[in-house]
């Protein structure tokens, strides 16, 4: 397939977008400078881009594919349907927000409320897998999906923020620690994760491996929490000032 190379620099985000959804080509975008909307809504296309995109890069994407040799900043994947996005550096605030399907992959760390409000139906599971670590609020209201948080080069501290998986009432998230977790909210359920649970993220991790570098057994080979939904503290009570 031909390739369209965009050259972004100081080029509006509007008439970046409309050269990228003009063309049947998989896209190369050099020197981008903060442009928002990349890939939003797409389907089937690559596109590869080397700088920072701007906010709600892939928001409500489709099934098209993003590679970005940089950082990225706030609200990556948001409402993201289907598609893949791989970060090669680090991601801002409200990664995956709403997201729905699809999986994002971060070499390194990303910030508040990662997996905020995400869910999931039927055959979509939406998945994150973050290299280092999360700000506070990881997923926050999340209803579904898989988050998985690994802590590369965070021994001796945990790789989470405060008030993780606060009004949580689906999904789970993974974090790779040898810290215990501490100050969790009562809406969730924290457990070391089992063989059962680390085959559920093994082909993530596996893929996670392959993009960036990393040896899948040295990653896998490391003590996981599991968090989950506590039944016995249901979310409605969040709400409710007298549950029954």
């Amino acid at each position: 397939m031909a390739i369209l190379e965009i050259a972004a620099g100081c080029m509006h985000f509007r008439e970046l977008n409309e050269l990228i959804k003009g063309t049947d080509c998989d896209v190369t975008l050099s020197s981008c400078f903060g442009q928002r909307y990349i890939a939003a809504g797409l389907g089937a296309k690559t596109i590869t881009i080397t700088g920072t995109p701007g906010n709600a890069l892939a928001a409500y994407m489709d099934g098209a594919h993003v590679i970005v040799h940089g950082n990225v900043q706030d609200a990556v994947g948001d409402t993201m349907n289907d598609g893949r996005v791989i970060v090669h550096g680090n991601a801002g605030d409200a990664l995956g927000y709403g997201m729905r399907g699809g999986a994002i992959y971060v070499k390194g760390r990303s910030g508040y409320r990662t997996g905020i409000h995400m869910k999931e139906y039927q055959e979509k599971k939406p998945v994150i897998i973050v290299g280092e670590k999360v700000g506070s609020f990881l997923g926050e209201y999340m209803a579904g999906g898989l988050v998985a948080v690994l802590g590369i080069g965070m021994e001796g501290e945990p790789p989470v923020g405060r008030f993780t998986g606060t009004g949580m009432h689906g999904g789970k998230a993974f974090i790779r620690s040898d810290k215990e977790l501490t100050r969790l909210p009562a809406q969730v359920s924290v457990e070391v994760a089992s063989k059962g649970d680390l085959e559920e993220i093994e082909p993530h991790v596996d893929e996670f491996a392959k993009l960036f570098g990393y040896d899948k057994s040295a990653l896998l080979n490391k003590n996981f929490f599991v968090l989950k939904p506590n039944a016995k503290n249901p979310y409605h009570t969040l709400y409710t000032p007298n549950p029954r």
